[in-house]
């Protein structure tokens, strides 16, 4: 693992929530998901109801996540593309996904997995400083 994709690594450790981005049916679209981090991949807990999972299944997606709306001085962005599989989570896994959403966008909340196997990563920093007059 280089050191970019052990950086991505640990960002990603620092937040719950990122961005699925792909296309379906030749449309680009990004979604929100959950994810955690095991073995070196990414695993997503997304809504099962809007079929996005069908579309990602076997192909290359994007996955972002990043702290631009913490307020800290030092922000980050991590992405991750790579081939996105369909999977089932062991128990730990879904226990570390933590407490999930009832409903989303008015329809019960169906849980869906996917694990990203990343090939290429990036990690982008951005550094503000105090200006003074």
């Amino acid at each position: 693992m280089s050191t970019d994709e052990r950086r991505a690594i640990e960002l990603l450790t620092r937040v719950c929530y990122g961005r699925l981005a792909t296309s379906m049916r030749a449309m680009p679209f990004v979604a929100p998901a959950r994810h955690i981090v095991a073995g070196g991949t990414v695993l997503l807990r997304m809504h099962g109801g809007f079929d996005y999972h069908h579309a990602c299944n076997g192909s290359v997606v994007a996955y972002g996540a990043d702290n631009l709306n913490t307020g800290a001085a030092a922000l980050w962005s991590v992405q991750f593309t790579g081939t996105a599989r369909i999977v089932e989570p062991t128990e730990e896994q879904v226990r570390e996904f933590g407490a999930r959403p009832h409903r989303i966008d008015g329809q019960d909340f169906r849980p869906v997995y996917l694990r990203i196997d990343p090939h290429f990563v990036t990690v982008h920093t951005m550094d503000y400083f105090e200006e003074h007059p």
